[in-house]
């Protein structure tokens, strides 16, 4: 083993719920994603406590904020931190221990690593240099929004945080605006207004949407309403707080296009370009398959030869 791992003196393995001391039994070498709470550290699993109690060490991003959750249930670590600042030469030690045959537990601030965090880095180099990764899941702010959101959730696109500057922001709107699927967006306190009053302008001001703050948290809210009813709504706010996550619903199906429209839409179109092109301008203005349209030109190109 490293160095730094052999010269901690050995602990004890365990936790405790209650009154109650409970054993950790020894864990394979492996990296662990352990899932962690977003809020209410009651939201943690008898699984992620007895792996966070037994791994050979435990990486986190903010020690301070792990510390926190350890501290709660008894568990005798001193954690490891792990993060975009560090990832580097921290990566480099985890890495290490792996290959000597430790037990890693990587967890995020909250939530489950690997989502909107520097896991993604460890896990991908772990993996490629042959290493056993394992998850255990738990508490996720994204899917805890989706289900009390109240939109649809047979299908979602988790799409992170939005780029800060306003055009940004405004463009990857609109590249992910026809997802036939609910769209999942984290977004810090200071910002969410300017999202709102986007999300509205370029998805549409009618469009299902709620707003999930502080989940978990003594101060839960999920304010439900159009985009452009929210964006209202946050405007108006002197002040918001807390970790927020925005769920957006499905764009509404489009309307079966009439075929008289299309074929005078397709003809205005080959007067200014060539089939293959029209072809795809009409399908980008009306929702319709491409190659079915372009045949649909060459048969109208043929009548008027």
């Amino acid at each position: 083993m490293t160095d730094e791992k052999a010269d901690r003196p050995e602990r004890q393995r365990s936790f405790r719920i209650g009154t109650q001391t409970i054993a950790a039994r020894p864990l394979a070498p492996a990296l662990y994603l352990v899932a962690t709470p977003i809020g209410n550290l009651g939201d943690i699993t008898l699984r992620a406590l007895e792996t966070l109690a037994a791994a050979d060490i435990v990486a986190c991003e903010d020690t301070r904020v792990t510390r926190v959750l350890l501290e709660r249930y008894a568990i005798a670590q001193r954690p490891f931190a792990y993060h975009e600042h560090n990832a580097e030469s921290a990566g480099a030690k985890l890495l290490a221990m792996l290959a000597e045959g430790a037990s890693v537990a990587l967890v995020s601030d909250a939530g489950t690593p690997l989502v909107s965090d520097p896991g993604y880095r460890l896990a991908t180099e772990a993996i490629a240099a042959g290493h056993k990764v394992m998850p255990l899941p738990g508490a996720s702010a994204a899917l805890a929004a989706l289900v009390a959101s109240g939109l649809p959730s047979d299908s979602f696109f988790f799409a992170g945080f939005l780029p800060v500057k306003d055009k940004a922001r405004r463009d990857r709107l609109a590249e992910i605006a026809a997802i036939p699927a609910s769209l999942i967006l984290y977004e810090s306190p200071h910002r969410i207004a300017a999202t709102l009053a986007a999300a509205s302008d370029v998805l549409g001001a009618e469009r299902p949407a709620a707003v999930c703050r502080e989940l978990t948290k003594l101060h839960e809210e999920a304010a439900r309403g159009t985009l452009a009813d929210l964006a209202a709504d946050f405007a108006a706010r002197e002040q918001v707080r807390g970790e927020i996550v925005l769920v957006i619903g499905p764009p509404p199906p489009k309307a079966a296009a009439d075929a008289g429209d299309v074929d005078a839409l397709l003809a205005t179109l080959l007067d200014e370009m060539p089939p293959a092109k029209a072809a795809r301008e009409a399908a980008r203005m009306t929702g319709l398959d491409r190659k079915a349209l372009y045949q649909r030109l060459l048969v109208m190109k043929d009548a008027e030869g």
